[in-house]
């Protein structure tokens, strides 16, 4: 489950830094190692199987897709930058939705519903 979170990290960190790398723009590169670094600790934490991974891969999912939506459309998506980050954020949000629904689906079992559960899936 971390490596999509650090993947994630690595273009966004890389996608900012190329941002600053050709157009000299700070904010392009404040923003790719914030994004990265989050994916990152959110890499850690989901290979520590500690509490908030999943949740934070999630957060910062969402706002990466929330970004390149609101950049995409005054261009109509016609341009690349907004258009990988609504890739990447839609995917992102996408996976980490599916796994932190399930993951809390589960968390709520109850027994009975353990049983039939194991009962459905034979």
């Amino acid at each position: 489950m971390e490596h999509p979170a650090y993947t994630l990290g690595l273009l966004s960190a890389i996608g900012g830094t190329m941002g600053y790398v050709r157009k000299g723009s700070v904010p392009s590169l404040a923003a790719g190692l914030l994004v990265g670094g989050l994916y990152g600790y959110a890499g850690y934490l989901l290979h520590g199987n500690r509490d908030g991974g999943l949740e934070l891969a999630l957060g910062t999912s969402a706002f990466l897709l929330a970004t390149g939506i609101v950049r995409g459309i005054p261009s109509r998506f016609t341009k690349p930058v907004p258009v990988v980050l609504t890739l990447l954020g839609g995917l992102g949000s996408a996976y980490y939705f599916k796994t932190v629904s399930y993951t809390h689906l589960r968390a709520h079992e109850t027994l009975s519903d353990l049983v039939c559960r194991l009962l459905l899936e034979k």
